[in-house]
């Protein structure tokens, strides 16, 4: 059994600002006369022990709203509300939610719509799950003469950029800025044509590179990797089977599910979260460390507008769980969960431990965007810029841009602390703090 959510895990449910101010303004015990939880079924991995929360809210109707989510099983947690939001979950889970992770929801079974709406999710498991083993294309031939084509497009695709690529350094950069957002976006939209979606994305993104103080030698260097990437996939055949894979990845390819066979069951520290724009929805990343196995794993979520992520996996907390891993990007899901509990900060290293283990995941995917580290015992201080310092005078920069130097130095109060965040081009960008106390405060 895990522990019981907090207030901010909670929060951290919800899919925006707005809904999180509203569900504040319902979150009142007075508002909710009927509300209940459903102990889980001893032995399962439910937090405080609860299968599902139920309510029922007043609200301007004659009827009340009638809010659940059910905490455990596949898909979970999942939510229903009577209420017409389209926002998931909506203000009355929220509340709901609040209520009960302030104690102020007492065990019981609930009303029949409670179980009407278990039985209909556990009938819906079933043809999921027998589609889901339905995988195998209907047509394996036209498949295959599909997968061809696709990459005699990404290598046409690829062949173009390259030659692109070397006009750009043949003709030097210094015009570059002139020539505005849209060289890039055409370039982009070729790519897009060649179903190599992602990198097309990443060409959009010169735009950032160019902008900077230092935007030659940024701009030099974007350029530097996607030549990198092209070779990369026109000598796919000489890679070794990560580097290949990464090498697809990275361009955009599907990367084969993964084999829940081979998962890895460990304790596993969940360091940081990173939540971020792509396009029109919002991306999450979570970095997780295996205390076992010493392996680094990044579960990657996104969600449409008005819909809140997957708050089930918590910072701060050891997942005795098993986790399958993508064939590249360190990617995994988790397969089955066993327990989760608060932690103590995980172990850390120096300045000098988290660059070596970044010199040797670079090594593996010179496409690195972000690392996850964790220092130990190092102290917040600015000078010209936030830095983080450890006992051997050693420092790492954060991020210019970033607001949470001030909360890592608040946290800190001028004492060592651990830190984990992701380490990226532009610095360090520190997400999740430990005091002296050991307590756990995010930074981001």
């Amino acid at each position: 059994m895990s522990e019981r959510w907090s207030t901010n895990d909670v929060w951290a449910l919800a899919p925006d600002a707005s809904s999180r101010k509203a569900a504040q303004k319902v979150a009142k015990p007075a508002s909710w006369p009927n509300r209940g939880w459903r102990a889980a079924d001893p032995g399962t991995d439910a937090p405080g022990g609860a299968e599902v929360v139920w309510g029922e809210c007043r609200g301007s109707g004659s009827k009340p709203y009638q809010a659940a989510a059910h905490l455990t099983g596949s898909g979970a947690p999942a939510y229903r509300c009577s209420c017409p939001s389209r926002k998931t979950p909506c203000k009355h889970v929220l509340a709901l939610l609040y209520l009960w992770a302030e104690g102020e929801v007492a065990e019981d079974t609930g009303p029949a719509w409670v179980g009407e709406w278990l039985t209909r999710r556990a009938s819906a498991a079933g043809p999921r799950t027998a589609g889901a083993a339905r995988k195998t294309p209907a047509d394996p031939e036209a498949a295959a003469r599909r997968a061809r084509l696709r990459e005699e497009r990404v290598a046409d695709g690829l062949a173009e950029l390259e030659t692109w690529l070397r006009d750009q350094v043949g003709a030097g950069l210094v015009d570059s800025r002139q020539k505005g957002y849209g060289q890039w976006d055409a370039v982009a939209a070729r790519l897009v044509d060649a179903q190599a979606g992602r990198l097309a994305e990443q060409v959009r993104a010169l735009a950032g590179a160019a902008a900077g103080p230092d935007w030659t030698d940024r701009l030099l260097t974007e350029y530097a990797l996607l030549h990198l990437l092209c070779t990369g996939y026109r000598r796919r055949d000489e890679l070794p089977e990560p580097v290949r894979a990464t090498v697809r990845a990275r361009i955009g390819f599907p990367p084969p599910e993964p084999d829940p066979a081979a998962a890895v069951r460990d304790h596993w520290h969940v360091l940081c979260r990173h939540d971020f724009d792509a396009d029109r929805v919002s991306g999450r990343r979570i970095w997780l460390r295996g205390r076992d196995s010493g392996r680094t794993a990044m579960l990657l979520s996104f969600a449409g507008p008005g819909r809140g992520h997957d708050a089930s996996i918590r910072v701060g907390t050891v997942l005795d769980a098993e986790l399958a891993f993508h064939t590249a990007e360190n990617r995994a899901v988790v397969t089955a969960r066993h327990a989760e509990h608060r932690a103590a900060p995980p172990p850390g290293g120096s300045v000098a431990d988290a660059l070596a283990d970044h010199a040797r995941a670079l090594a593996a995917d010179p496409w690195l965007e972000a690392w996850p580290v964790v220092l130990a015992d190092v102290v917040c201080a600015r000078d010209g810029g936030w830095w983080l310092t450890d006992p051997a005078g050693e420092s790492l920069p954060l991020r210019s841009t970033t607001e949470s130097g001030w909360r890592l130095f608040g946290v800190s109060a001028g004492r060592p602390v651990t830190v984990a965040g992701e380490w990226t081009p532009d610095g360090l960008r520190p997400l999740t703090a430990w005091d002296g106390q050991g307590r756990m405060v995010p930074v981001s």
